[in-house]
């Protein structure tokens, strides 16, 4: 079993930056592929960006070029670095995590997910 805890997030003007931490306990971490996801009120819960357990990156349109995702394996840590916020990034963003299943390297879809962190707030004024 695995358990996600999450730090980082608040508000922030337009323009500015955060860093979203994701600490994994239980399970192989350098085993588990890793995901942020954000959910706006009234929206659906979208991929925002993944990494591979190699540490293949995936990223969502709508932040490609301004947020980056990266891991720590010996600090069982994921990260999700923001910059040039919008407004629009207004949402609560999920860590989530996924057991190695053969032949997948990148999960991109929510049910492909085991474990999910509590989500953490993150608000962009203009």
């Amino acid at each position: 079993q695995v358990q996600l805890v999450q730090s980082g997030g608040g508000l922030v003007q337009a323009g500015g930056s955060l860093t979203l931490s994701c600490v994994a306990s239980g399970g192989i971490f350098r085993t588990l592929a890793f995901g942020w996801y954000r959910e706006a009120p009234g929206g659906q819960r979208d991929l925002v960006a993944s990494i591979s357990a190699g540490g293949t990156s995936n990223y969502g349109d709508s932040v490609k070029g301004r947020f980056t995702i990266s891991r720590d394996n010996a600090k069982r840590t994921v990260y999700l670095q923001m910059n040039s916020l919008k407004p629009e990034d207004t949402a609560v963003y999920y860590c989530a995590a996924a057991n190695a299943r053969a032949g997948k390297i990148v999960y991109t879809t929510s049910g492909e997910y085991d474990y999910w962190g509590q989500g953490t707030q993150v608000t962009v004024s203009s």
